[in-house]
Formats: structure tokens, sequence, C-alpha cells
């Protein structure tokens, strides 16, 4: 429903203009705009005095930046943003349908399919989400639409902007709606570092509230409604059997004991094949399967820490409005990734089925799809070369130089994993992906039409290369490429398949960027190669 627009409100805003009112939050305000082709979009406000915060603004523009890295399997689509704008906002899909909240409030409670659909539609986008290393903070019914009945979920991603911001942390307050909130949401001191399973604990009332009409720790007051959520057990009764028992693992108070988005949703899909077919709608299932497949070096496939259990001595929880901002000094825990070491050898290794990249955990620094300029960027008129996006991918092609490469972000890393789509696109070309690379010096991994390299770039050239053949055809087909850096040792892999373990040669370079581009092999002029998805992860 759309009211219309008040007397203080714009009629522009970055080029879009608004037609009324959507809604009203603590962030701002959300409008219906259209842009210049007459598409309707939601256009989300942030609120006039958070524009001259700086942290607040430097906060918005790295969620935001992270947010357009979200597939849109089941999510709102993040289309446009500007932080830098005199009131900055976010541009998202305009998802036409009432919310899971009217549509319990109107009909009552789901059953059957519908139910099962809006359990795997959520754990869903919740995938897509934490795959591209976002957190929503903020899921509940209000925040899942539907779209000619498929869930879509908005608002994720831009929460932590405001949670963290200076002024808010000083008076301990929170972003949330209590009764969806995870036990470990109520420590102020370390709410910083809570984790992607607070996400999936929502969704654990989330789907409760659809399938019964009340919440799992429901209570007479917002502090009580906490007090439940930290030391009673889960209300589950009406929700089916089978549904009840994953709803309850994902409504553990240890953060550890609940599954990831990627195993919430492979316990969804799997819970009856027979039956799956006959409750999931095609279009719906599609996007869900999609979703399993997307990245695991997000937050998705990751368990985060055990950590020790802190007693609680008392509960202290105020609720401030509508938007349950709340006080809290509770529950201290700590949300970290793992990291660990690919077993490393000297020379090719073809041998191991499992990948090495997939046990190595870190933190994710640089998510980017590359389908638009952004981290990198183009440059059309360069007669070295040049770097165009188009296909969904960024394309470096070479000209007068037998080597370019693109530009991309500044950011300098030492052990890492970087994974990345490669695909060589003429005869003679390489795909190539540098990192640690500082001035004139890189280490070089170089896939070509027959092999992976990797090696040594300074200004005498390539040198040390190790090199593996790639099975399969490479020309025109993307594969996946991972590079794994720990000290002074590499892996390389092409579609999970480690093909080249070996130590780094000299000289020694401890740090530097990274960057993609294309070597012309046979000096046609003419070499291409494409990049998508890349993921580099700080260890």
């Amino acid at each position: 429903m759309t009211d219309p627009l008040l007397p203080s409100d714009p009629v522009d805003l970055g080029g879009y203009r608004l037609l009324g009112r959507l809604g009203q939050g603590g962030m701002g305000a959300v409008y219906l705009g259209q842009d210049a082709n007459g598409r309707l979009v939601a256009v989300k406000m942030i609120r006039p005095e958070y524009a001259d915060d700086t942290e607040f603004r430097g906060r918005f523009r790295s969620e935001v930046n992270r947010a357009r890295q979200v597939p849109p399997f089941c999510t709102a689509e993040v289309l446009d943003a500007d932080p830098d704008h005199p009131t900055p906002y976010l541009v998202v899909e305009y998802v036409d349908g009432p919310s899971l909240a009217e549509v319990i409030t109107r009909n009552g409670p789901l059953g059957g399919g519908s139910l099962h659909s809006v359990a795997v539609g959520v754990a869903t986008a919740l995938a897509a989400i934490h795959g591209a290393g976002v957190i929503h903070r903020d899921l509940k019914p209000a925040n899942v639409l539907f779209a000619l009945g498929t869930p879509k979920v908005i608002d994720f991603g831009i929460a932590r902007a405001f949670e963290v911001t200076s002024q808010h942390t000083r008076t301990d307050q929170m972003v949330g709606t209590v009764s969806y909130m995870a036990p470990e949401r109520f420590d102020t001191e370390r709410r910083a570092v809570v984790g992607p399973a607070a996400d999936v604990f929502a969704w654990g009332a989330v789907v409760t509230y659809a399938g019964t009409g009340r919440t799992p720790f429901r209570a007479d007051s917002p502090a009580a409604t906490a007090a439940r959520i930290l030391t009673q057990p889960p209300e589950l009764s009406g929700l089916p059997d089978r549904l009840r028992e994953v709803v309850a693992r994902t409504l553990a108070k240890d953060p550890t004991e609940r599954p990831t988005a990627h195993e919430l949703l492979d316990l969804l899909l799997d819970l009856d094949t027979d039956v799956k077919t006959k409750l999931i709608r095609p279009e719906l299932l599609q996007a869900a399967t999609a979703a399993r497949r997307t990245s695991r070096f997000g937050f998705g496939g990751r368990r985060p820490d055990r950590v020790r259990r802190t007693v609680l001595a008392g509960v202290a929880v105020l609720a401030l409005g509508v938007t349950g901002v709340i006080t809290a000094n509770l529950l201290p825990r700590l949300w970290d990734g793992q990291s660990g070491a690919p077993h490393s050898t000297v020379g090719a290794d073809t041998s191991g089925p499992t990948s090495s990249s997939s046990r190595v955990v870190g933190r994710p620094a640089i998510i980017d799809r590359l389908d638009r300029p952004g981290q990198w960027t183009d440059s059309r008129s360069d007669a070295e070369g040049r770097c165009v996006f188009g296909d969904g991918r960024l394309e470096a092609r070479t000209g007068m130089s037998p080597v370019y490469r693109c530009h991309g972000p500044q950011d300098s890393f030492k052990d890492q994993t970087v994974t990345v789509d490669a695909t060589v696109l003429t005869p003679g070309a390489c795909a190539a992906i540098w990192f640690r690379a500082a001035g004139a010096n890189a280490y070089l991994v170089s896939l070509c039409e027959t092999e992976v390299r990797l090696g040594v770039d300074t200004d005498d050239g390539v040198t040390q290369e190790a090199r593996a053949a790639v099975a399969g055809a490479v020309l025109g087909h993307a594969r996946r490429v991972g590079v794994v850096v720990q000290g002074d040792k590499a892996t390389v892999e092409v579609d999970d398949a480690p093909l080249i373990t070996t130590a780094l040669g000299p000289p020694s370079l401890t740090a530097g960027r990274v960057t993609f581009g294309v070597i012309d092999d046979v000096i046609s002029g003419d070499a291409r190669a494409g990049f998508a998805r890349v993921e580099v992860t700080k260890l």
C-alpha cells in the first residue's frame, strides 16, 4: 500500500521520481519511485540527521557495496545507491505484494505447501545473502514480501551501518525486533561480531510465526520475550513434525549448534524428495537450487568457532519504539572465522579430490560480480589494451601491449584466497591473476588453453613458472580458478581440483594487491579473457 507524499518529502531523488510513501523506519523513509525508463523501484532515503555523520556514511557505503553483490535468489535486488548524496539513498527492486506479516494477520497461519515455500524461500535468500558475505540483522515477517506468490527478503545488509555508528554505540542501542533476535544479539559489548547464525535463528522464529501465528518465545513484554529467548526452550507446537525438527535446530541457544544457511537449505530440500516437488513451485525450486551453488567462501558454508558459554546473572532489557530498539548487557559471545592451512607440497599435485580452498576459512575482503564498473573499472580508450564490461563479466583485451591489466581495488593482502570465474576467449590468450602485486613485481597465475601456470612477474618477465595441464575444454568456457596463499606457499586450483602447490620464489613479496588481466601468448594483438564472480578472502 502506497501513501501520498508528505509536504516535506522530496519529489525527486538522484534522478528517481518519487510517487508515494511505502513506509517509514529507523533509518529513514521508503518511497515508491520511478526511474528514467519508467520502471518502479523502492527508494530508501536515509534520515537527514545521519547525513552529517562521516562514520555513518563510510559504513553505509561499505555495507551497500556488499549488498550489491547478493544474487537475486528470493531477494529484492539492490539496483543503485549514492552514499555521497546530501541525503544518502538506496534503490532496490520494487516488490508489489503483501508482507508475510500482512498475510498472516489477514488469513491466519500457513500450512502445507505455502508454509514449506516460505521456509525454503527465506532460507534461499539467506544462502544468497550469506554467500556474498552479508548479514541481514533484521529478518522478520515485515521484511518478507510476496511477488506472484514467491517470497522475497528485503532490507538486508545495511542495518549494521546504523547499528554501529558511534552515536548509537555510545547509547548502547541496537536495531532489531526482539521476538526475532538471537540470544547473542543481546550482548552490547560484543554485538559487532554477531555472525550469520543470528539470521538463521531469526529464520526459525519467522517460520514459527508463519506456521502458528505466534513467535516461539512469545511473552507479555519485550523484556519478558528477551528473557525467554535467553533461558527457555521454544514453543513449536502446531508446526509439521519434520519441519519442527529443523526449526528447533535453528533456535539453539548456542550459535555454533545451528546449521549454516546453506546447510539449512539442504535440510529443507532433502526433507522428502517425493513431497518436495509437490510443495515447492518450479521457479522457487530453481532459485533454491541456484542458491545452493552460491559461494561458501562468504558466511553460508562456514561454521563459527566454538566459544565459551557465559552464565547469565540477570536480564535487563528496555524496549524502545516500534522497531524494538533495546538496551541490554547479556550473554557475551564471540563469533569469528576459523583458519587452517592447505596441504602443501612442492610441484604439481593432482591426486587429492578435495579442494584445498574448502579447508581454508577466513574473512571475506572483496566480493564483486564483475558485471559492472565498481571495484574494478573499465578503460576503453587505452591504446595498450582495454577493459570493458559486458555479458555479465569484466573482459580484458590486449592492444599494442601483449599484457594488459585491469585496474582494481588498492587493498593489500598477505595470506589470502582468491577465487574467480576465468574465461579464455581467444586462441593463444591466457587469463591472468596477479596477487601480492607491489610496484612492478607480483606473483602471477595464468589460465591458458591447455595449462595453468604459477610464476613470478617482474620487469625481467615471468620466471620460475610451475605448470600443470588443465583437463577439459578451456577456450570459451568459464573455469573457477582458486588461489590459496599462506606464508611462502601457494596452491592453484581449477574447478576445485588442486593442480599446483609450490613455494613462492624470490623476490619475497609479503603483501600486495589482487588484479586481473590478459596475456597474449602468440602476440596476435587481440587476446581476450573474461572474469566474473571474484572473491578475495583474508586469512
